[in-house]
């Protein structure tokens, strides 16, 4: 104990001591009773051994409840003394039976929180707490100068009982009430008031069941007999709140060194209660963090402790809270749960890192690499990399950095780059030595440098071997190498080392997080030789990966399928009768219909936009005419809208595809084959003939030239190419005049001339070819000639050399 504490025993010894030697002088006063101050004496005197024991208990003073307690003797005593020298009071005998029971209130708070005393310390504070509360003094005396008048001595433990009552103040007579009702109850009466009492008669029975077990009245077998722990925690959920810290603090005093009583607590329900418990008052929080700290030396219970929603995040909070005892009690908790490595991740999601540190400094391989990558993904705050650079993760990460596995080394500069966002923690960097700092300012110098390395086969080789939550940040590791723009020697490795065959099985697995990783890497994998992805993909698993996109609730999930499949070879006929025989098409409509919302959506329209690709192919016109009737091209121009510069150009070349075979399909006006004349609202100019968006697959019909051209008059450049393509299929032989007429009346020549300035070689060929036909017509070249001169004579002056025949042309 401190210095404090020391003195405060001190002054409690002094203070009782001269209250003692006060009472032995007022007991030679021929005013006062003799027998009732010598035995008031007597009683103050038995304080002292217990309070020194008490006092001198470093872990019993630490509850709160005990220091209340103690605080509240010394007031008393303090009045005691007061008391007995007698300056300001004509009854002082009336009030010594206030203050012994005042004195039995403040012991019996000590006595019902002190679980953590020896058994002889708590039967010494019981007996003396007995004996004040049944103290009664009789006070008919008259006082007389005769040292021989009969005396009125007190009555302790069945001795004489007084004649008329005293001066008692209001609390103490509440107290003796209840007392006396405590008194009329026995033990059939405790256990059927606990089973069926209402509140104040279970409250009551509460209490005679706190003093049995203090009197050692009743022993462990009647508790197990009765069913005493199952009944108190049954009671424990519907309880008021007094009732409830009652309760917490009967279970404790019988959890005690007990481990059968233990096992009675470890059921999920009971720990769900009293984590419960946890986040209500002060006070019961306090005891119910106690007790689950009682109860963890349990592995099952730290085991399902941790499991419980919300446990460990309240307590981070009481760790972090005012009150020092629970703060205290949490602490330790939280050590004997960082056993379990979910645990250790899920208090650093609450903001306590020091068992992830530790796991850093002390914990396996494995382990280590975990917790690596778990800061590396970490939406961390500053607040939050302070803590960890305080905690000292620092050290351990640059260690594994420097002197770990591949995979390890990985898994730590990503963490040291999420840390290294801090000015205080590169200051730690540096003075951990780390020669590496430059390589952590961007993912994609450290990458870099990690791709030279064979980290990724290495990974892969752990994947079969580890748990899911490892599993999962090797995926994502895993992912991140491979999606790297410099990766692709890296792709190419995993894919000659199996690592399609070994992902291929997570497509069946029942963890939606470990299988949404396992699809994005097998994503980011298909995007190179697509014919050699595809052998290895097989049918059995198109099917799988169809399933999931039409099961899936992730929007992400779906995207990452459907990416798949968009980045297979268009070319390959099996695989797209597959897909039809597995009404993949209508899947893919009904999910661009229900629209998706989430932060997924564009990924999304990217991936559908790409298999809309497949089923449009111009050469293949019967399988044009079944994506028009399922309803592919109004899909197609909304998804010219989409914010996605992707989105915009893949469907753009779907539309390309299918307004290549307008011209043939068109219904000419003077055809007598018809069995009934078509609507005038159908005659396309453009193609001089009758269009109908289904069967023809028409670009002007369908509404698709305005939104091509709205691309070409925005600022994002990647799409101009497939949207030129398209506004070419306008221009087609047959039809060039009329197409250039519809082209130049919808403002797009404008248009065209911005890519002339701005657009790449591929998209400036189109351009100059597109306007070349439209110049074919006089009014066009007299109405545009002079905008579009300018920037001409610098193509043929300054652009590339592929463009100079035709621009001068």
């Amino acid at each position: 104990m401190d210095n404090s504490d020391s003195r405060s025993i001190s002054e409690i010894e002094s203070e009782q001591q001269a209250s003692t030697e006060e009472v032995v002088s007022l007991a030679k006063n021929p005013e006062f009773d003799r027998d009732i101050i010598t035995e008031f004496a007597v009683i103050l005197d038995k304080f002292k051994p217990v309070l020194v024991a008490i006092t001198a208990n470093e872990k019993l003073m630490d509850r709160l409840p005990v220091k209340k307690g103690v605080e509240s003797i010394e007031k008393e005593l303090t009045r005691a003394q007061k008391l007995i020298q007698g300056a300001y009071s004509r009854s002082p005998i009336k009030e010594i039976e206030v203050v012994t029971q005042e004195l039995g209130r403040s012991l019996g708070l000590v006595l019902f929180a002190s679980i953590d005393a020896s058994t002889e310390v708590k039967q010494h504070i019981a007996e003396l707490h007995r004996e004040l509360m049944n103290v009664k003094f009789d006070i008919s005396f008259t006082p007389s100068p005769s040292p021989s008048l009969s005396s009125s001595p007190c009555v302790i433990h069945g001795r004489r009982p007084s004649k008329e009552s005293g001066f008692v103040s209001e609390q103490g007579s509440s107290i003796n009430e209840i007392e006396e009702e405590k008194i009329s109850l026995d033990i059939d009466d405790v256990v059927f008031q606990l089973r069926y009492g209402n509140d104040e008669e279970f409250r009551l029975a509460l209490l005679v069941l706190s003093d049995f077990i203090s009197d050692q009245v009743i022993d462990k077998d009647w508790i197990h007999e009765e069913d005493i722990i199952p009944i108190l925690l049954n009671r424990l959920g519907s309880s008021k709140p007094h009732n409830r810290l009652t309760i917490i603090q009967i279970l404790r005093v019988l959890a005690l060194d007990n481990d059968e009583n233990k096992e009675k607590m470890t059921d999920v329900v009971c720990l769900s209660r009293l984590v419960k418990s946890l986040a209500r008052d002060a006070d019961e929080g306090r005891e119910a963090v106690g007790l689950l700290l009682q109860l963890s030396n349990m592995s099952a219970v730290r085991r399902r402790i941790g499991r419980i929603q919300g446990c460990i995040v309240m307590l981070v909070s009481m760790l972090n809270g005012d009150d020092p005892t629970s703060s205290h009690d949490s602490a330790k908790l939280l050590i004997a749960l960082s056993s379990n490595t979910q645990n250790v991740l899920h208090m650093a999601e609450a903001g306590y890192f020091k068992p992830l540190v530790h796991c850093l400094k002390e914990g396996s391989d494995m382990s280590k690499i975990l917790m690596a990558t778990a800061v590396s993904r970490m939406e961390l705050t500053d607040q939050c990399r302070a803590s960890l650079g305080e905690d000292g993760a620092v050290k351990p990460l640059v260690k594994m950095f420097k002197s770990g596995k591949l995979e390890a080394k990985l898994s730590a500069l990503n963490a040291l780059q999420n840390l290294s966002n801090l000015t205080e923690n590169i200051k730690l960097l540096i003075s951990a030595g780390s020669q590496h700092l430059p390589y952590l300012q961007g993912i994609a110098q450290s990458e870099t440098i990690l791709v030279k390395q064979d980290v990724a086969q290495q990974m892969l080789s752990l994947l079969n071997l580890s748990s899911p939550v490892i599993q999962y940040h090797l995926l994502q590791a895993l992912n991140s190498i491979a999606s790297h723009s410099s990766a692709s020697k890296v792709r190419r490795k995993m894919k000659e080392n199996c690592a399609v065959q070994l992902l291929l099985p997570f497509l069946t697995e029942s963890n939606i997080k470990i299988r949404s990783a396992a699809l994005n890497l097998l994503y980011t994998l298909s995007k190179d030789s697509p014919e050699e992805f595809m052998e290895q993909l097989g049918e059995s698993n198109l099917i799988n990966i169809v399933n999931i996109i039409s099961s899936s609730a992730s929007e992400s999930e779906k995207a990452a399928a459907i990416g798949i499949v968009s980045n297979l070879p268009v070319s390959n006929k099996k695989l797209t009768e597959v897909l039809k025989r597995l009404h993949f098409l209508p899947i893919l409509i009904s999910l661009v219909s229900s629209g998706a919302s989430t932060s997924a959506k564009t990924w999304l329209e990217e991936s559908i936009a790409g298999v809309l690709v497949r089923f449009t192919v111009p050469s293949d016109k019967k399988l044009q005419l079944l994506s028009a009737e399922l309803g592919v091209i109004p899909i197609l121009v909304k998804l010219l809208a989409s914010e996605s510069s992707l989105a915009k150009c893949r469907a753009a070349i779907s539309l390309a595809q299918l307004s290549q075979n307008s011209v043939a399909l068109r219904k000419s006006r003077k055809s007598r084959w018809t069995c009934m004349p078509p609507s005038a609202d159908s005659f396309c100019q453009v193609h001089d003939g009758y269009c109908v968006v289904k069967s023809t697959f028409c670009l002007v019909k369908a509404g698709a030239v305005p939104p091509l051209i709205q691309i070409l008059e925005g600022q994002e450049r990647e799409a101009d190419e497939a949207v030129l393509n398209a506004l070419a299929t306008l221009l087609q032989d047959e039809i060039w005049e009329s197409g250039s007429l519809h082209i130049a009346k919808t403002s797009a020549v404008q248009a065209i001339i911005r890519v002339l300035e701005s657009g790449t070689v591929k998209a400036q060929e189109k351009a100059v070819w597109i306007l070349e036909r439209i110049f074919g017509i006089e009014e066009h070249r007299s109405q545009y000639g002079e905008s579009a001169q300018a920037v001409l004579i610098d193509l043929a002056q300054n652009g590339n050399p592929r463009l100079k025949p035709t621009v001068a042309k």
